[in-house]
């Protein structure tokens, strides 16, 4: 079955750029582009898309009000993040909106279509980047109040923890288990099992807090 995909950004030339990359692949159907965040709500709705690739800054209506509109009418819907280095100051407004991965616009055809797959998957696909500036934002910014302090019983085991480790370095599940020699559904569950046991919801907010529990230093 088809991965069907929306396209958004008002970037003609992205447009085509992706459109071309993602048509060639048997397992990914193009049901749809979006010139902007509005145009985007209503192909959503209409189109049905399972997985769309977002633009940030657009006209009209940015990623990330469109990323809000778009969740509360189809909330199982796989919006991930088009960005460059000049976005930091969207990324996690964008990501408390909703948004279930961010790619980097430059990334290789390989990591993109590899993030169109693992989003549809429900997966959550980020470049390890994007995820370093996340978390380094979530940092500075001091997004979440808590710290490591408030949790000094939490009963992570040590594999927990060798994951948790990971994650804080921005690896994907597939990594993390070639690192860790463990089955990709095992990292799956070893990641659930931490946000369960911390009470974060997604891999950035799992990464932040291995920052700040000093854990990505240990060796």
């Amino acid at each position: 079955m088809s991965i069907r995909l929306l396209l958004v950004d008002d970037q003609r030339l992205v447009r085509a750029g992706l459109r071309a990359l993602c048509a060639a692949e048997p397992d990914i159907e193009i049901v749809g582009e979006a010139v902007d965040g509005r145009d985007a709500v209503r192909l959503a709705e209409r189109l049905v898309p399972d997985v769309i690739l977002m633009d940030l800054r657009m006209p009209r209506m940015d990623g990330i009000d469109a990323t809000t509109a778009i969740l509360k009418v189809r909330p199982q819907a796989r919006i991930t993040v088009l960005t460059t280095f000049d976005d930091d100051d969207h990324l996690y407004p964008a990501l408390a909106a909703g948004a279930c991965g961010f790619l980097v616009k430059d990334a290789t055809p390989e990591e993109l279509l590899d993030g169109i797959r693992r989003a549809a998957r429900d997966e959550n696909p980020f470049s390890p980047t994007v995820l370093r500036r996340l978390v380094t934002q979530a940092m500075s910014a001091r997004a979440d109040p808590r710290t490591p302090a408030e949790f000094p019983e939490m009963p992570l085991t040590g594999r927990e923890r060798d994951v948790l480790r990971l994650l804080g370095a921005g690896l994907s599940n597939a990594d993390i288990g070639e690192r860790l020699h463990l089955g990709v559904t095992t990292v799956k569950t070893h990641v659930g099992n931490l946000m369960s046991k911390t009470g974060y919801g997604n891999r950035v907010q799992l990464a932040v807090f291995a920052v700040r529990a000093g854990l990505t230093d240990e060796p």
